[in-house]
């Protein structure tokens, strides 16, 4: 395990508007707030055709193979996720978001693309004196947390 600590700054309730991709809109957003952590929640709807990760196809084999799902219509959702920056000072979002409709839910990452359906509210807790950084894993591609 391998950790830091951090303080709690600003805490922003933004609204996400209908046709907005997540995380383009929210990595925007930090960089306009000059924002470089922060931890956030999410819920509202997710528009037709959104698309996540939903794991690996093979467990441990490399290289890693994304598995992709495509939402065949709207759902509701719900996720919680932490930005922080690349080794180029960029904010980069990582968000994992439940999504259901009836009796169905899938829950994956959201880095290929959700769309808002109508509206998306988040609660955005920036954190501060932290040096915490996203850096690239040579072995699995990610861009690893290093607290």
């Amino acid at each position: 395990m391998l950790y830091s600590e951090a303080k709690q700054g600003r805490t922003f309730v933004v609204r996400l508007e209908d046709g907005e991709i997540v995380h383009e809109t929210l990595e925007t957003f930090a960089r306009e707030q000059e924002i470089q952590r922060a931890a956030l929640i999410i819920l509202g709807g997710a528009d037709k055709s959104s698309r996540l990760i939903v794991g690996p196809q093979k467990g441990r084999s490399h290289p890693i193979m994304p598995m992709e799902h495509e939402l065949y219509e709207t759902h509701e959702i719900t996720g919680t996720g932490t930005l922080f920056p690349d080794e180029e000072g960029n904010p980069v979002l990582h968000l994992h978001m439940a999504c259901g409709r009836e009796e169905n839910t899938v829950t994956g990452c959201i880095r290929k693309g959700v769309k808002v359906w109508h509206i998306m509210e988040v609660v955005l807790f920036e954190l501060t004196n932290s040096t915490a950084e996203r850096r690239p894993d040579p072995i699995t591609g990610f861009k690893l947390l290093i607290p």
